[in-house]
């Protein structure tokens, strides 16, 4: 069951990591990294339609890993992206439990988590 869940993890990552800084790959790189994150293909179907060896899909898909990985450790993209979805879902969850007597505690909170938003940004 835990490696499961640490696998749908590393999709996760690939794909977001993929998503932000996929077009900074060359075509090459896009075009197989991107069969395996959308597509869900094997190494050995990426291969046979691109004509390369399973090996150099291998090499080409850890290559890219590590290059997105390093990406997002200069640059902390996904990171703040994940702050700030994760604050939009407390304000959600904060609305969701409206009534008229806690308004003004609710409208501080909003604030609050607004300007910890505008602070990651």
């Amino acid at each position: 069951m835990i490696a499961q869940v640490m696998e749908v993890n590393e999709i996760l990552e690939q794909t977001l990591l993929f998503d932000f800084y996929g077009e900074l790959l060359t075509e090459h790189q896009k075009e197989i990294y991107g069969r395996l994150i959308t597509e869900d293909l094997s190494l050995g179907e990426i291969a046979g339609e691109a004509g390369i060896s399973r090996q150099g899909v291998h090499d080409l898909i850890k290559r890219c890993n590590q290059t997105l990985r390093g990406y997002e450790e200069k640059l902390h993209l996904v990171e703040r992206f994940l702050a700030v979805k994760e604050k939009v879902e407390r304000i959600d969850r904060l609305l969701d439990d409206y009534n008229e007597e806690n308004a003004g505690e609710l409208i501080r909170s909003i604030r609050r988590i607004s300007g910890e938003i505008i602070e990651e940004l």
